[in-house]
């Protein structure tokens, strides 16, 4: 049924469930994971009249983004093959998490988004935001809620 999933992850607490979860159910599925990590893009307030400086700034956080992306999804990567399941990682820099994910799932061709929630209940919700509401009323794939 379900083949494909794509399991967004930041490195929080909540995404080693979210790895361990979904490697669970992909190995009771037969299916491979795409796991997936977005970095934020530079804060515009960031940006500088000072070209050099500017270009610096913009290379460092770059290689800020990759080497957190590379490490997190190394070892997903390491716990799905464990397990015995197959991995496949991708990250993106971009400001908007929510449609990032959405766009990638559907990018990947995967057919499953896994996903972890803090369960804050509406107050938190309220103050904090989820992005795993926003992507289960924004995506045309179904999406799996560990919590």
């Amino acid at each position: 049924m379900y083949k494909h999933l794509f399991v967004p992850v930041d490195g929080s607490e909540l995404s080693h469930r979210a790895m361990e979860g979904s490697i669970a159910l992909a190995a009771q599925l037969g299916a491979r994971i795409t796991g997936f990590v977005v970095e934020p893009d530079l804060p515009l307030s960031a940006t500088s009249h000072d070209a050099d400086a500017f270009t610096h700034r913009i290379k460092a956080h770059e290689a800020r983004n990759t080497e957190h992306a590379q490490a997190l999804l190394g070892q997903f990567e390491e716990r799905a093959k464990a397990a015995g399941v197959e991995f496949t990682g991708a990250s993106v820099t971009a400001y908007g998490v929510d449609q990032a994910i959405i766009e990638e799932a559907e990018k990947h061709g995967c057919d499953m988004i896994v996903m972890v929630t803090h369960g804050r209940g509406p107050v938190g919700e309220f103050l904090f935001g989820s992005h795993t509401k926003k992507i289960i009323a924004r995506s045309s794939l179904p999406v799996f809620v560990l919590h």
